[in-house]
């Protein structure tokens, strides 16, 4: 099966994996290459590629399942925290949305994020935050 059908595969039932949760909208399951020992994808069940395309209706579903996920990591795995992450587009190895659920320790090694850092210039801020409120149409600050 090709990378794009993973998700979909994994939800018909045509590809096994370690299912965490699922039910009629939602499929939870073990990344079968985890930064940490249970590490997990949380997707919807319906193809979605990516969360600009996710349902409105879903959203709260989804983020609602993400977030008892990350509680479970912690009271489930004795993790101290998680990190949740999603790529869209850029990195995103697989074309259906899914959120990704790391347990976290402190000394695990993971440190921040994996690309480097960037400072604004003077002024720079404040032009970008002016851009994505225009993007969002919102109301202009000031």
């Amino acid at each position: 099966m090709s990378a794009p059908d993973v998700v979909c595969g994994i939800v018909t039932g045509e590809l096994v994996t370690h299912e965490v949760y699922r039910d009629q909208e939602l499929i939870a399951f073990l990344d079968h290459r985890p930064l940490f020992k249970g590490h997990v994808l949380v997707c919807p069940a319906a193809h979605v590629e990516t969360l600009a395309q996710l349902p409105t209706g879903l959203v709260a579903p989804l983020f609602t399942l993400v977030q008892r996920i990350s509680t479970a990591v912690v009271e489930g795995l004795g993790a101290e925290g998680s990190f949740t992450a999603i790529n869209t587009v850029v990195s995103q190895s697989v074309p259906h949305l899914h959120v990704h659920v790391v347990p976290r320790s402190k000394g695990d090694g993971l440190r921040g994020f994996f690309w480097p850092r960037v400072r604004y210039a003077e002024g720079e801020a404040a032009e970008y935050a002016s851009r994505l409120r225009a993007a969002l149409g919102a109301p202009e600050l000031g």
